[in-house]
């Protein structure tokens, strides 16, 4: 039996296991630097910067598919072939060679510009907000909850899991 996905109560709940996750990610990049490892590719071949360049561009398709409701090729930057079925493999690794080789810095800079951009979005929200579906037409009527969920504090907690094993 597959676990369910938690959920927070309220919004502050929501508010504070992003925030929770997100420390515990930047601490764990913080002691990467320092050790000289955020360019150490572990056994996929994912360095902790492909990482964090990877939470960026799914933070960026959080706002701007799941809560704007732009269209994904636009908002990810590739060909519309490469986004309508959604094969997250083909979008990571499409996503993987376009960021490789960025500077660290660069990566980090917009990492923290594009959380700083969605927690604030995400603080202007009610929680009714959050409950609401993601798409109208959803005939599954899916909380967009659900995919702040995932692209922010579960996937923050996957990729630090990840990249934590390189200390």
């Amino acid at each position: 039996m597959a676990d369910e996905q938690w959920m927070p109560g309220t919004h502050a709940e929501l508010m504070e296991s992003i925030g929770r996750e997100w420390n515990l990610l930047t601490a764990v990049v913080e002691k990467l630097k320092k050790a000289g490892k955020m360019t150490t590719p572990d056994a996929g071949g994912w360095s902790p910067k492909d990482n964090l360049a990877h939470l960026a561009e799914w933070m960026k398709v959080l706002m701007g598919y799941h809560m704007d409701q732009r269209p994904s090729h636009e908002v990810i930057g590739l060909p519309e072939a490469e986004t309508k079925d959604w094969d997250f493999d083909v979008m990571n690794a499409l996503l993987f060679e376009r960021n490789k080789s960025r500077e660290i810095d660069d990566v980090v800079r917009e990492l923290n510009q594009v959380y700083e951009q969605l927690t604030r979005r995400l603080a202007a929200m009610t929680y009714d907000d959050l409950l609401k579906p993601r798409r109208e037409d959803d005939p599954e009527k899916t909380p967009i909850l659900n995919w702040v969920l995932g692209d922010t504090s579960e996937h923050f907690a996957e990729h630090r899991e990840t990249i934590e094993k390189l200390l």
